[in-house]
């Protein structure tokens, strides 16, 4: 593997300066945290099939018109993205009722909800990314008025695209959580989809068993986490030829 400078690490990637300037490889880890890190342990051969699956979902909104940083993948583990400026704020979708929505408002887990609701939270690790509204992403200067405007047009246009797409193979996407970005190209800046969507940041169940086909197997523990990973994938047709099989990493420069 070719030697590139590391810029940043988080839960479930690593960020690293990319072949062309405005550029950066983003590699998936096996690595999975649950309970804001207090939780930790390693999903074999997810960064494989998450790296698949983000690619997949990543270039089918490309084609609904949804701008993202995604730019093509180059190998099992990692894709080349586009440099954007992550705006702190994670937008949550909700279809169904479940995890801290349940537990906030003491709503039984699989109630469908009268209307996708839409929530943000502030994203700090060290404060456990909590839940903010609108006035205080405004207030602070996290993202202004017209990015917010932006990000919702976008995320209710990703949420029913792929509440359609799964739920054409037999999934049901109960909620999930997506990331933002600023693009600067020349003079423009525009709101781009940015991170991944996976199976770590979507609640996904069986349309018919309601049987939990994401992260959720590993956060109580339901077993057979890296199954319903690669469950997902066969389903939505890119399964890797090969299997699912470890790929280290590139080699760090310091």
């Amino acid at each position: 593997m070719a030697r590139r400078r590391q810029l940043y690490e988080g839960k479930a990637k690593i960020l690293f300066e990319g072949p062309e300037p405005g550029t950066l490889v983003q590699y998936f880890k096996d690595d999975a945290t649950a309970f804001n890190s207090q939780k930790k342990g390693t999903i074999t051969g997810k960064g494989v099939l998450n790296n698949r699956i983000s690619e997949y979902l990543m270039l089918r909104l490309g084609e609904i018109g949804v701008p993202t940083h995604f730019v093509r993948r180059l190998n099992m583990r990692e894709q080349l993205i586009r440099e954007v400026e992550i705006i702190p704020v994670e937008v949550v979708v909700r279809n169904v009722a479940a995890g801290s929505l349940s537990k906030r408002l003491g709503i039984p887990e699989g109630t469908r909800l009268p209307r996708s609701i839409i929530e943000y939270y502030y994203k700090n690790d060290a404060l456990q990314s909590p839940m903010v509204a609108e006035e205080h992403i405004t207030a602070f200067g996290w993202a202004g008025t017209q990015d917010m405007d932006d990000m919702v047009a976008l995320t209710l246009r990703i949420n029913d695209f792929l509440t359609g797409l799964f739920l054409g193979v037999g999934i049901t996407l109960v909620d999930f959580k997506v990331e933002f970005g600023r693009l600067y190209e020349n003079d423009d800046m525009r709101i781009v989809l940015a991170d991944e969507i996976s199976p770590d940041n979507c609640r996904l169940w069986d349309s018919k068993t309601n049987e939990k086909m994401d992260k959720d197997r590993f956060r109580r523990d339901l077993g057979k986490v890296e199954e319903a990973y690669q469950e997902v994938a066969r389903r939505l047709g890119i399964l890797p030829e090969a299997g699912v099989r470890d790929l280290k990493g590139p080699e760090t420069l310091q």
